[in-house]
């Protein structure tokens, strides 16, 4: 059990630390985006209509890929305040229950944001004359990556090493 605690926790840290730098290069570009739509409009006094739309994007897929950094430090999922009031004994197991409802969703969200992404082939953005997929597959794209970060939080959760009282050593 040891081995499998060491293997999800790295992993999922290995992860989390890729997709942490990833939302920051995203934010990163949103921010000089913004700039460089108000630099233009204010400034030079030029109409660069794309800005605006590119910083949307940006931010719709740096916000949804940010949600498997919240699974990872269980920041999203938890109901602490009933798990505190359960006895120490069935933590493990009420937060098994609650990574498996989490999961559940973000694979029903896999599965309606391929859809989704699908369907997005036949739709154009607004200034661009782009596909909707790419703004699109940030749904399945997140809801994979908050899976597979459930996935391991759970497995390292429950197979930490337990004391005689059930709480984690």
């Amino acid at each position: 059990m040891s081995q499998l605690f060491h293997y999800s926790s790295q992993v999922g840290s290995r992860l989390n630390w890729l997709i942490e730098r990833l939302c920051a290069l995203l934010v990163a570009l949103m921010v000089i985006d913004v700039w460089l739509g108000v630099l233009s409009r204010y400034v030079f006094n030029l109409q660069i209509t794309w800005t605006e739309e590119i910083a949307r994007y940006l931010m719709i897929w740096a916000a949804l890929l940010a949600v498997s950094c919240g699974v990872h430090y269980r920041e999203h999922i938890g109901l602490m305040i009933i798990l505190e009031k359960m006895p120490r004994t069935i933590h493990r197991w009420f937060r098994l229950f609650l990574d498996i409802v989490g999961l559940g969703f973000f694979l029903i969200l896999l599965y309606y944001g391929i859809n989704l992404s699908r369907d997005g082939a036949s739709q154009y953005a607004t200034i661009f004359n782009m596909t909707m997929v790419v703004p699109y597959a940030a749904v399945p794209c997140s809801a994979a990556l908050a899976s597979l970060q459930m996935l391991l939080v759970a497995l390292k959760d429950f197979a930490r090493v337990t004391g005689k009282d059930g709480a984690p050593c």
